[in-house]
């Protein structure tokens, strides 16, 4: 069985468009995870997407995700509250194009609704923009990503430069 997706791609070009989100508490923390460990990437992969139907990575090999973690143009951010964990996302430097992809976004569903996607997305974009030489920070969404995703992109500044309808 085929199910119709609508897929936005979505971009931001300057730190002056990204209306920001405030941070919620002092008792979350964002960091960039070094050294890098492809078990976190996996653990939010499969633990958000699952809702969302991510299954492209689902077969992949312990060696492909240690790779693909351990490449220079790869960034995983996670986000806690206090030692707990909460979401991430996942940065790719495209040097040649001089842009920044906003991969991989989540939050666990326990923490969702709490308007923490706003914030962490806020971060992705201020995170990918202050890195030299980068002109445009980019990601996709589509019907199947958490209801509010769409909105909270272009809340924060982002604009749809493509649309298209998709069969998976």
């Amino acid at each position: 069985m085929t199910q119709e997706v609508k897929r936005n791609y979505l971009e931001i070009t300057s730190l002056n468009d990204l209306k920001e989100s405030n941070k919620p508490s002092e008792n979350y923390s964002l960091n960039l995870i070094d050294p890098v460990d492809f078990q976190l990437n996996k653990f939010f992969y499969k633990n958000i997407g699952k809702k969302h139907k991510w299954i492209d990575r689902l077969a992949w090999s312990e060696e492909k995700w240690i790779n693909y973690v351990s490449s220079k143009n790869v960034n995983t951010y996670v986000l806690k509250y206090k030692d707990d964990l909460v979401g991430f996302f996942e940065l790719i430097l495209h040097q040649e194009n001089k842009e920044i992809e906003i991969a991989y976004f989540g939050i666990l569903e326990e923490y969702q609704n709490k308007k923490l996607g706003s914030f962490l997305l806020s971060e992705a974009i201020r995170e990918s923009l202050h890195k030299k030489s980068v002109e445009r920070v980019w990601l996709h969404t589509c019907s199947l990503d958490h209801k509010n995703a769409l909105n909270n992109y272009l809340a924060r500044g982002m604009k749809i430069f493509k649309t298209e309808i998709i069969n998976i």
